[in-house]
């Protein structure tokens, strides 16, 4: 039995186009015009009206954090609940991370990441191999996962020394064999070391306020290690390299300028960094201030830089909006080890609102609809090795969206569908809503009721993008 999603507008990276979608088997079969006459229906089809909506791309979002383990606590999101939010959101791809922390093995980390996410998608997944230790072991097993487990990207850290970080060599390391394989090179850019005296010495001060965690964290140290990863990347042979939760005006310029050394480096950005602030957000003190703390952090609202990564999106200086999803509830979490922001686990919840707050640059002319679908689902499919994702083409998996341009909706904790107590977006009105979700042609989401189940969601190989050079 054939779909038909029919009186829509289909939105692709490249374009938009009065059509009507077929799907069967799970898989786009045929998108037709209506200037041609579109499709009739047969007898069997099931059909879908999308007059006055977008037919979209199910998005990807390729950097989020399910059930993370800190060590002190975990996220509050499951597998289970945070793709579920995501599916509401008209997410339906997501890329997780399998977390190999300084002294660990990494197949072992592997493993145990594969055994706590299996069973629980609703929607497709995969998982990127973060290196905390980079040594001979470590590059060895992380090459053979290309083959065995079809992972085609590492992450590296440039901060939180002692759990995660990893030094100029190491990172060059894992650059050289990032080069040598097509491996795609994700990198936290901050200088760390740097970090921790900033810290130490405002808590010494007695400056533990939420909004010291901004303060500690300045623009400048996220901008020089973008600068130095580009740099390593050059010099490792011009590996793949990509810049996550890119926050600040003075990093995406030395992304700009890598780019134009011919470096091979893409960045992404997140929502919180285009709609929340310092003084608005962190600023807010005890408690609500906890709920803002992130790294990279929220920035200042008046140093311009919302307005340019904006402009960064519009014209190709950041490739991905990414939500780095990783939420923590106010009370039980985020406060738990006392008000000083240097002991609240990092980290703000928002897999289920991205589409929307991304949306919110079409509605205010920063971007068009199409480069809305390009850094929410396109792009992010291409650059992580997920041919078969971000597209309304013929042959590709069925995942789609139908989505209201015209819907007036208020984000609430009270509404949204993320195992978390707050939101980050309380009482933000916002145009555009997400009206009906499939998932390999099969609707997952229609009216704001949910019809997936636990496990229907597939483990994604992912192959060395053919999209990074």
């Amino acid at each position: 039995m054939r779909t038909l999603i029919v009186n829509g507008t289909v939105v692709n990276a490249d374009g938009r186009l009065d059509a009507d979608v077929a799907i069967e088997n799970g898989r786009f079969q045929s998108i037709v015009p209506k200037s041609g006459g579109g499709i009739v229906p047969g007898p069997d089809d099931r059909v879908i009206d999308a007059t006055g909506c977008l037919v979209v791309p199910g998005g990807v979002d390729a950097h989020v954090h399910m059930q993370l383990d800190t060590g002190t606590t975990v996220s509050s999101d499951t597998f289970l609940s945070g793709s579920t939010a995501a599916a509401h959101g008209g997410t339906t791809t997501i890329i997780d991370f399998s977390e190999q922390r300084t002294g660990g093995n990494v197949l072992q980390s592997f493993e145990k990441r594969m055994a706590e996410a299996e069973g629980q998608c609703v929607i497709d997944w995969g998982l990127h191999q973060v290196l905390g230790g980079v040594d001979e072991q470590a590059l060895i097993d992380t090459r053979s996962l290309i083959e065995r487990e079809g992972v085609a990207s590492i992450k590296l850290f440039m901060a939180y020394p002692g759990r995660l970080y990893s030094d100029d060599g190491q990172i060059l390391r894992a650059l050289q064999m990032c080069a040598d394989t097509g491996m795609m090179a994700m990198v936290h850019a901050e200088n760390g070391l740097a970090i921790d005296v900033l810290v130490e010495q405002a808590v010494a001060a007695g400056n533990i306020t939420p909004d010291f965690h901004s303060r500690t964290r300045p623009p400048e140290l996220e901008a020089e290690a973008v600068h130095r990863a580009g740099v390593l990347a050059r010099v490792a042979g011009n590996a793949p390299l990509y810049i996550v939760h890119l926050s600040s005006s003075h990093a995406l310029r030395e992304v700009v300028e890598a780019r134009s050394r011919g470096t091979n480096i893409f960045a992404e950005t997140c929502p919180q960094y285009l709609h929340l602030s310092l003084e608005d957000h962190l600023g807010q003190g005890w408690p609500n201030g906890a709920a803002y703390i992130c790294s990279t952090p929220l920035r200042s609202k008046h140093d311009h830089h919302q307005a340019d990564l904006w402009e960064g999106l519009r014209v190709d200086q950041l490739a991905v909006v990414s939500t780095d999803h990783c939420p923590f509830c106010l009370r039980e979490q985020k406060l738990a080890n006392g008000e000083s922001f240097n002991v609240v686990p990092n980290g703000i919840g928002g897999v289920e609102h991205r589409m929307d707050l991304v949306y919110q640059g079409v509605v205010a002319g920063h971007i068009s609809e199409e480069r809305w679908v390009e850094v929410c689902a396109t792009a992010p499919a291409r650059l992580f090795g997920l041919p078969q994702k971000g597209a309304i083409r013929e042959g590709l998996d069925a995942d789609l969206v139908v989505y209201d341009p015209a819907a007036k909706q208020t984000l609430s904790q009270a509404t949204h569908h993320m195992n978390l107590d707050h939101s980050a977006y309380e009482g933000m009105d916002i145009t555009g809503k997400v009206r009906t979700v499939l998932s390999h042609g099969e609707v997952i989401v229609d009216g704001g009721q949910f019809f997936g189940a636990a496990g229907r969601g597939r483990y994604l190989r992912r192959a060395v993008s053919q999209h990074i050079r």
